[in-house]
């Protein structure tokens, strides 16, 4: 399925006090694989921006002036997330926005939209119960490279996110991968493996010796024939 690693920023935190998404930032996966196809716009939310929402993203009101409304963006951004997977850390907060924005213009909703949201935030409880799950937790959980993150933006963090996905996920890859045959790629089920013969080495002469050497020691410590004796010279009506 055609998968969009997804992340949205805003002027505030709840859209039923009128808060709006000032950047959209989405990418394309398919395979497990980013495909180069992306889609990032800023938008300008048509009122203030609160300040602590800006100081977490780094956002103003001013950079906006020019960028387009919502409404101008809305088909482009339906288009791009139609039919797809969305995967996005914190869901909940990304969707309401989304259909906040949706709502406003007549337009259908995400779940009309999307084939399926998967939150990540969530996967992660589930995964790492009990411990920090934020997008930075879980890149230094993975050692994934975040020095370039000094503030929230849409675009880096779906670029972190979906790193963050393919570590939560790996376990779902198929264990024989796509392998390059004569130059021409082909799917592991269609290339047919030649099984080389087993190699047989055979004990040598002081091999033997020690062999026997230890088995008479063992017959000393039962006081008769010891157990590899008798899988050595099995009775007649066992060896056929």
């Amino acid at each position: 399925m055609r998968q969009i690693i997804l992340d949205t920023e805003t002027t505030g935190l709840d859209p039923d006090q009128g808060h709006r998404i000032i950047e959209f930032a989405g990418l394309e996966m398919v395979n497990r694989k980013l495909t180069g196809k992306h889609l990032h716009v800023y938008i300008h939310p048509e009122r203030d921006i609160d300040p602590d929402a800006e100081r977490v993203h780094g956002i103003s009101l001013a950079s906006l002036e020019g960028k387009p409304r919502f409404a101008q963006v809305a088909a482009e951004l339906a288009d791009f997330m139609r039919g797809a997977e969305l995967i996005i850390h914190n869901a909940p907060f990304d969707v309401k926005f989304l259909n906040a924005e949706f709502d406003r213009m007549g337009l259908p909703r995400i779940k009309d939209v999307a084939e399926q949201v998967t939150d990540t935030l969530a996967m992660a409880r589930d995964q790492f119960p009990g411990k920090r799950n934020s997008l930075d937790a879980l890149c230094d959980r993975f050692e994934i490279d975040r020095s370039n993150r000094t503030l929230h933006g849409a675009l880096i963090d779906c670029e972190l996110l979906s790193e963050v996905y393919l570590w939560m996920t790996r376990g779902q890859e198929s264990l024989v991968m796509d392998i390059d045959v004569d130059n021409g790629s082909q799917q592991a089920g269609d290339i047919q493996f030649e099984r080389k013969p087993l190699s047989v080495r055979r004990a040598s002469e002081e091999e033997l010796a020690a062999h026997q050497s230890y088995l008479g020691d063992l017959d000393k410590a039962v006081k008769g024939s010891c157990l590899w004796r008798t899988l050595e010279n099995p009775p007649a009506g066992d060896a056929a």
